[in-house]
């Protein structure tokens, strides 16, 4: 027989949007069960091994005050546990890893340990409940409304019934969405459908799907021997070249995503070409004291390693754990390569001495727990936020639109990767834009909330609500909207649509520290 627990909000998924949104529902004082499939809770940030992508206003503004504690608590868990040296210790802004992607480029276990210390207080006392490695199997409705999920053990076969008046998915693709009945798309739309200038021209594509990367670590010994075992795909990938790449993709050769101009890699800074390995550097070592680190570290989701062959869900299992495996040989040929015939400045071939780091993302195989998706399903919405919204060619006056129903705020590029139907990318200016009530609320699931990449954004638009600190806004605002309608009797649905409901429920997103709005910036 199953196991039956029941919450005041049941989070699926435990990613950095779920994670968010549990620490926000129990901090409203309701009960919260939360699932996650891998061993690790964080999503971008832990399991899937992806250094924050933030905006270059991050440090003074831009993000919900908890997202800022997070930030604060990954410098104070170097500063509390590690042998930092006088200057990076007196360093308010320490960037542990010293990575180009972001001003706090990090260690995943770090970023884990205070994740889990943002949640401890409401774990101990019984009030959250974290279950991981579970994950959905199957939903129950009743009409409008979600009225059960069954997840499964991943180790051990077994079942749990989860049960509450709200319910939120945090999963990575949306999974719970049609296990729900809810309505989605997925895929590219067209400019007939969205009328967005660089939505596809002829008929919309289900299955064109931005690329998925799987993350590895790995540090470099000079002297040292690490190379591994031949991967058994590799003759295919160190073979293949996509029509629209300069070069075969296990190559130093890339393109400008913005420009779509040829661009020439190195793997270590010397030249005047771009160093992949300080572009997500997570360990510096030079900011710690002599000997704690053999050497620099650095986290690998290069355009090398984008799988971009198929997409990995609304098609069968088979087709999906083929794509899933070719993801990972992919990854596994990039560092063969690296180690035995990459072209070196000094004429010779290969790194050898660059190891893969297992215990960095805390696998058997050193790859990353799990895959990073950069897209997912996405509810069809009260309200979809378009191009047309974002997009600073849009925006004649330099402004991203105003939304009344604001729950929060982001920054990024509309920067999307090449996809499943071998589109280039698709990388262009965005302003400073808010986060729409309406893009959370499913056009008719009453008690069902998104809390990731599944809000109502378009394949376009994902571009820049996929990055942590938007997701974990989206996420944290979701918390606060199952909790507000727990303790008020309400449905999100009238939240949004009665004026001294949504004004009392941004006043407590104010309270806690979510910015509703911008200060004058301008685009990136």
């Amino acid at each position: 027989m199953n196991r039956h627990l029941h919450a005041d909000i049941v989070i699926i998924g435990g990613g950095t949007g779920g994670t968010a949104a549990a620490l926000a529902a129990a901090r409203m004082g309701r009960s919260v069960i939360m699932t996650e499939e891998t061993d690790w809770i964080g999503g971008q940030l832990t399991s899937q091994a992806v250094p924050p992508d933030e905006h270059p206003w991050i440090e003074q503004f831009g993000c919900t005050r908890s997202y800022r504690q997070f930030r604060n608590g990954v410098r104070a868990y170097y500063r509390d546990h590690f042998p930092l040296t006088p200057q990076a210790r007196a360093n308010e802004r320490l960037n542990p890893g010293s990575g180009g992607v972001s001003r706090i480029c990090h260690e995943f276990r770090t970023a884990w340990a205070v994740l889990n210390q943002m949640l401890a207080p409401y774990v101990h006392s019984g009030q959250l409940t974290i279950l991981t490695r579970h994950a959905i199997e199957s939903a129950e409705t009743d009409g409008d409304r979600v009225v059960s999920a069954v997840v499964l053990n991943r180790d051990t076969g077994s079942r749990i019934t989860l049960t509450a008046p709200y319910f939120i998915d945090a999963t990575e693709c949306g999974d719970v969405l049609p296990l729900a009945g809810a309505e989605y798309v997925t895929g590219s739309e067209s400019q007939a459908q969205t009328g967005e200038p660089h939505a596809l021209e002829g008929e919309a594509d289900p299955l064109d799907m931005q690329g998925f990367t799987h993350c590895f670590a790995m540090d470099y010994i000079e002297g040292e021997d690490h190379t591994i075992d031949r991967p058994a795909q590799y003759d295919f990938w160190r073979n293949y070249k996509a029509d629209f790449w300069p070069d075969k993709l296990l190559s130093w050769s890339g393109v400008r995503p913005h420009t779509l101009e040829t661009v020439q890699y190195e793997l270590f800074p010397g030249t005047d070409r771009y160093s992949l390995f300080h572009y997500r550097q997570i360990v510096d070592k030079s900011h710690f004291a002599p000997g704690t680190y053999a050497g620099n570290a650095t986290l690998v989701n290069w355009p090398q390693n984008d799988y971009w062959l198929g997409p990995v869900f609304e098609v069968s299992e088979e087709e999906r754990a083929k794509h899933l495996e070719g993801a990972k040989q992919l990854s596994l040929s990039l560092l063969y390569w690296l180690q035995t015939e990459a072209p070196r400045p000094d004429g010779k071939q290969g790194y050898p001495g660059l190891r893969l780091r297992k215990d960095i993302v805390g696998t058997e195989d050193g790859l990353a727990m799990y895959p990073y998706f950069r897209e997912s399903r996405r509810i069809k919405a009260e309200f979809t936020v378009l191009e047309q919204h974002v997009a600073t060619a849009c925006r004649p006056d330099g402004k991203a639109e105003t939304f009344t129903d604001s729950v929060g705020i982001g920054c990024y590029r509309i920067d999307l990767h090449p996809s499943t139907s071998n589109r280039h990318y698709i990388d262009i200016s965005s302003l400073p834009f808010q986060i729409p009530l309406g893009a959370l609320i499913p056009v008719r699931m009453n008690n069902l909330l998104p809390a990731c990449k599944n809000l109502g954004v378009t394949h376009i638009t994902n571009g820049c609500y996929r990055l942590h600190p938007v997701e974990w806004n989206i996420g944290e605002s979701a918390g606060y909207l199952a909790a507000y309608c727990v303790e008020r009797g309400v449905t999100p649905r009238a939240v949004r649509n009665t004026k001294p409901e949504l004004e009392q429920f941004q006043q407590l997103l104010s309270r806690e520290g979510v910015e509703l709005s911008w200060p004058v910036t301008r685009p990136v």
